[in-house]
Order: C-alpha cells, then structure tokens, then sequence
C-alpha cells in the first residue's frame, strides 16, 4: 500500500460526506474528473470497492463505511500534529477553519477578516458557514477548528466563550412605523416571519414570543434574514432580527424599525473550540478579535442612530 496518500484520504472523506462526486469535487477544489481518479486509485491501492457505482446518490460499501472511519481518524490525527506545530509558533499564521451560523456571517466577517488579515498577513482563513448543529458536528469531528455562534451550546467537550450580547429589533412594514410596538402576547397574534427549522435565531425568536416549536399556522418560514425582511416590505408579516443585520438587510427594503420594551430580547454571540485543541491560545486571540469586531459595529450603529 505504499501508494495511499493523505490526499486521497481527504478525497474520500469529502466524497461520503458529500455524497456526490461534483459536490465533493467542489468542495476539494479540484475537478470532478481528477476526484474521480483518485478514488478509484485509492480503491486500486485498497483492492477493494469503496463506493457503489450506478445510482444518482454515492453509496459507501460495506467496506467503505469501516474504511470512512479510519480515515477520519488518521485525518484527525494528523491535523492534530500541524495544530500542535502552529501552537507552538507565537503568531497568528497557516490555515484556519472557522465556521459561523449564517445570522452572523455576512454582517461579522467583511470586518472580522479584514481585521484579522491586515494584523495577521500570514493567517489562512478557511470559512464554513452553516446552522449550528451542522457547526458542531464538523468541530468535534475536527473538521472546523472553531465556530463563531449564538451561546450556550452545552457540549461538554467543547469550550465556549461569551464574547458579546446583541438585541432583536421587530421589523414591520414602513406603513406601520407609527403604531405602538407590540408585546409578546400582541405578536402571537401576528403573522410572524421566521428562519426555516435548524436557525438557532428562529428557537430564540420563537422562546421570545412564547410560542412552541409547533407555532400557529399564521408563522411563515424564510430561508434567509434577507428573505424575510423582504416579505415584510411586500406587506407580508412582520419579523425579528438581530441588530448587527439592520443596516444591511433594511437599506433596500420599504420596512420600519422598532425596538422592544424591556426587557429586550438579546442573544449572546461567542467562539466555541475544542477542549483538546492545542491551539487554544491562539483561537483567544481571535475571540479577541471577534469581540472587538462586534463592539466596533454596535459602537457605530449607534452614533449612526
């Protein structure tokens, strides 16, 4: 076997957690041709079938399912001893695997990352946006080596770090902008745009409001905090967003902005890691930085008001 590659590992590892050779390739950054090679010359190497050929989906073999957690393993093992190398370095540098819940992706990063790259030119930023359960899965499976999400999380193998709390605001058409703003019994009895299943925003938006997992059948479901506040101008509903979203999602969208009555609802944003990463010192750091990005981008949204 002395032709079986880590390379191909990774491959092989992309390719059953994608389940489909275009997806797997992209994911690999290479093309679907040469994905295809190497897998079928990992299967060479193995003598044996990985993967069942002929239908839409990829299917692991039997063999294949026993070979996946190996190679999870070795794969783990090894990005265990780069993060033992970059630990050992004093500075910010090589890649980075950080993922972020998308109700914080587009509103954190433009000046997280430019933040981060212009003190730290030699860091290698690897983003992963995506709902928090799937953010957890791939941090204990080590394929993230930290995630920027709402808190608490309560995994007992990972350590998380409050970094700072931010208020729902209710976003209601603009013909609207004079009338009271609504307590939580009024808004059960409005038609509530929500995030679809899996948004940790939608449970927190839904405990505000009293409402159970199963809400009235008035509850509509988005895909994006965009979606819906564009349902909202259209005269759809009304719905909750965190602040940080304001001044991107409502610039282009004819809806008014209100904040609650105390007590406000809030959420806690903060990085989670690994409690056996190695690299613990140096993913403070971008807590640090995390936490100094959104005071920054409250700090402005409010001398903007």
């Amino acid at each position: 076997m002395n032709n079986l590659t880590l390379k191909q590992l990774r491959y092989f590892e992309a390719l059953a957690s994608q389940q489909h050779f275009g997806r797997a390739a992209e994911v690999s950054a290479i093309s679907q041709p040469a994905l295809s090679m190497q897998i079928k010359e990992l299967e060479t190497t193995l003598g044996v079938a990985l993967i069942e050929r002929g239908g839409r989906q990829v299917r692991l073999t039997r063999f294949g399912e026993e070979m996946l957690e190996r190679a999870k393993s070795i794969l783990r093992s090894v990005d265990e001893l780069e993060d033992l190398a970059r630990a050992a370095r004093s500075d910010l540098s090589g890649r980075l695997r950080l993922g972020v819940i998308p109700t914080i992706a587009p509103y954190l990063l433009p000046s997280l990352i430019g933040r981060l790259t212009e003190t730290n030119p030699s860091l290698d930023l690897h983003i992963r946006e995506t709902v928090t359960p799937k953010l957890l899965q791939e941090l204990n499976e080590g394929r993230l080596d930290t995630a920027i999400v709402a808190l608490p999380v309560s995994e007992p193998a990972l350590t998380e770090v409050p970094l700072f709390s931010e208020h729902f605001v209710l976003v209601r058409p603009a013909a609207d902008a004079g009338l009271p703003v609504p307590d939580r019994e009024r808004l059960k009895e409005l038609r509530l745009l929500l995030l679809e299943e899996g948004h940790c925003f939608r449970d927190q938006a839904l405990s505000f409001c009293n409402l159970s997992a199963a809400p009235p059948r008035e509850l509509l479901d988005g895909s994006s905090l965009s979606t819906l506040v564009q349902m909202v101008g259209a005269g759809i509903g009304v719905t909750l967003i965190p602040e940080m979203a304001v001044p991107v999602e409502t610039r282009s969208a004819q809806v008014a902005i209100a904040s609650f009555r105390a007590p406000e609802p809030e959420r806690l944003i903060g990085m989670v890691w690994r409690k056996s990463s190695p690299l613990a010192r140096q993913l403070r750091q971008i807590a640090d930085a995390v936490r100094d990005t959104g005071i920054t981008l409250a700090e402005a949204r409010s001398s903007f008001h």
